[in-house]
């Protein structure tokens, strides 16, 4: 049952304290090694493209591989150390407080009719330039942000660390924070071509399960299945992202709302423009939905223990 109390452990960390300091947090740790390996002085799209792909590699090596070999040894050899450290190392690999904070952060900015300071707020959830956005619009952008790091930042490393344990769900997030720092078109179309394309197979079930579970989530706190359901099939394909659409979707449909990035796309045909009731009611439904995630987790996790025993 070590597994089991782990991921208990480690969500009720992230609830209560939220991320560790900057210094200690592997992800921020990841996150120098790709810059250190982003500076190589590489030159010409096929070059950087093999370059990018070797990146990954030795980023998911040098990361998983001590880990893995670490956290084996503690099983064996010290339990308790084995829970505490599978425990901190579970727990980088997502983000469940930080993500609602953020998005209420934004609310309360609307309420009080502080745009600027939504504006600011936002900068938290979404990279997008914020400083044209309007309520509807500032108010859309939360609402996506909610239902897409629904899946990255718990729904994925959850479904990994159910499969594979902390190693699976640390092999997530350092494909996750490859691709979040260099899997982007312009200057980092080839170098970041390989970290993307792995970040969107990874993302492939993730997705769609959160999407499933919103749906679940809409049907539980009485707003019917069907309108997040249809969302999500009618407006799932819209986004550039093959991933991210199915979430943002369904959250629409839930929400009977349109969600728009201008330029990009237009999710959902609801007659309501997003405004700050509707980010906490994306906050509602995105528990609702991650709670059903964490309980089928560690109901897995608890029948894997039990019949590897």
């Amino acid at each position: 049952m070590l597994e089991a109390a782990m991921l208990l452990a480690a969500l009720a960390w992230d609830l209560t304290l939220g991320e560790p300091p900057a210094f200690a947090h592997p992800v921020v740790w990841v996150g120098r090694l790709i810059d250190v390996l982003e500076r190589a002085p590489v030159k010409g799209a096929p070059a950087q493209l093999v370059y990018g792909g070797v990146a990954v590699t030795v980023g998911l090596l040098l990361v998983v591989g001590p880990a893995t070999v670490l956290l084996a040894y503690l099983r064996a050899e010290a339990p308790a150390l084995y829970l505490l450290a599978g425990t901190y190392l579970l727990k980088s690999t997502f983000s469940l407080r930080g993500l609602f904070r953020a998005a209420w952060a934004v609310r309360r900015c609307l309420l009080a009719s502080d745009l600027p300071g939504a504006r600011w707020e936002l900068r938290a959830l979404v990279s997008r330039d914020t400083s044209g956005l309007d309520e509807p619009l500032l108010a859309a952008a939360a609402v996506e942000s909610v239902a897409e790091n629904s899946s990255d930042a718990l729904v994925a490393p959850l479904l990994y660390f159910t499969l594979f344990g902390v190693p699976g769900a640390l092999a997530y997030r350092v494909l996750n924070t490859f691709d979040s720092m260099i899997g982007y078109r312009g200057r980092y179309e080839y170098l970041g071509k390989v970290a993307a394309r792995l970040d969107d197979l990874a993302n492939l079930l993730p997705a769609r399960l959160t999407a499933l579970l919103l749906v679940l989530a809409s049907a539980w706190r009485g707003a019917g299945a069907a309108p997040a359901w249809q969302g999500a099939l009618h407006y799932a394909g819209a986004t550039e992202s093959p991933n991210a659409g199915w979430p943002m979707s369904a959250m629409a449909g839930a929400l009977g709302v349109t969600l728009e990035k201008v330029g990009h796309y237009r999710l959902g045909d609801g007659p309501a423009r997003p405004d700050a009731a509707s980010i906490e009611r994306a906050l509602a439904l995105a528990a609702v939905a991650l709670l059903t995630a964490c309980l089928i987790s560690l109901i897995l996790v608890v029948l894997r223990d039990v019949y590897v025993a």
